[in-house]
């Protein structure tokens, strides 16, 4: 498996009371490896399927403990240092009701070139999945459409998730589509749909989108997840496990994706795709930080 995609340290705040604004709020604030391309790679080693990372990072320190950590899952890394830029961060808010707001700094993810990419990660019958935030970017979107562009030629099935709804609606739907080309799968959460398709009802966007994908995810947070497909009209709908989350937790979507890819692309029953991709989710929950827990 192959990911391509952003490497960045989150700082997770966690405010304690209602925030007061232009003063002090009690809260907690932890740093975790984060970046979605680098988590769904994390996931995924977990589960034990072979990972390569493509990414970039700084040549500051924060850099290479994070492509240390990446390591110590068992990817393979194939992050290149940029001299000039730092390591991405993303700034996460969690207010005390636990609504959560992102301030991302892509840093040197902003600035993944083609010749980043090694090209003997692309071959027949491997996979390639490709994080919305590679192809949102403006800095880093030749690189992404160069990938997708190998990984077809060389014959490899293709998986693009859509990143984050605000900067999807900044990209347009019409360009991500197109970008996106030639995918056999699109992950998209109920926002996302409706940002590419218009439509607000998930089954409803769900259809609209097999007309540019052969199968399409949508998360559908608490309510569970659902697979449709070009070939079917029927839609699978799985419902997700009851879950109290721990109040760090973060990137349980990325877990989610890792936990559908290996039993889908194996060939098994989209239901059990969606089962096993809601049962790592629900360990995402369970801790703080978007990578798995090895302690």
């Amino acid at each position: 498996m192959v990911v391509i995609g952003d490497l960045m340290t989150d700082a997770v705040a966690r405010a304690f009371h209602p925030l007061a604004r232009g003063s002090d709020t009690p809260a907690s604030v932890i740093m975790y490896g984060g970046g979605s391309g680098a988590n769904v790679a994390a996931w995924l080693a977990l589960e034990g399927t072979d990972t390569a990372l493509v990414g970039r990072r700084g040549s500051d320190i924060t850099g290479r403990t994070r492509e240390m950590e990446l390591m110590g899952f068992g990817i393979d890394a194939r992050m290149v240092m940029d001299p000039e830029r730092p390591t991405g961060t993303c700034v996460v808010m969690i207010t005390h009701r636990g609504d959560r707001t992102m301030l991302s700094d892509p840093g040197a993810n902003a600035a993944l070139q083609p010749e980043d990419l090694p090209r003997d990660v692309f071959g027949p019958d491997g996979h390639l999945h490709m994080s919305g935030y590679t192809l949102i970017n403006e800095g880093s979107r030749r690189a992404a459409r160069v990938a997708l562009r190998m990984a077809r030629e060389t014959g490899m099935s293709i998986s693009v998730d859509c990143g984050s709804h605000a900067p999807l609606e900044r990209a347009g739907a019409e360009s991500f589509l197109d970008w996106t080309n030639g995918a056999r799968l699109l992950f998209a959460n109920t926002e996302q749909a409706a940002v590419l398709t218009g439509r607000d009802e998930a089954e409803a966007a769900a259809r609209v989108l097999t007309a540019w994908y052969p199968n399409v995810v949508i998360k559908l947070g608490d309510a569970g997840a659902l697979w449709a497909s070009k070939t079917r009209d029927d839609i699978v709908v799985v419902p997700a496990e009851p879950v109290e989350p721990s109040p760090g937790s973060i990137g349980a979507g990325d877990a989610f994706i890792a936990g559908f890819l290996p039993p889908w692309l194996a060939g098994h029953h989209p239901k059990d795709a969606l089962s096993n991709a809601h049962r790592l989710a629900a360990r995402a929950l369970h801790q703080p930080g978007a990578r798995p827990d090895l302690d």
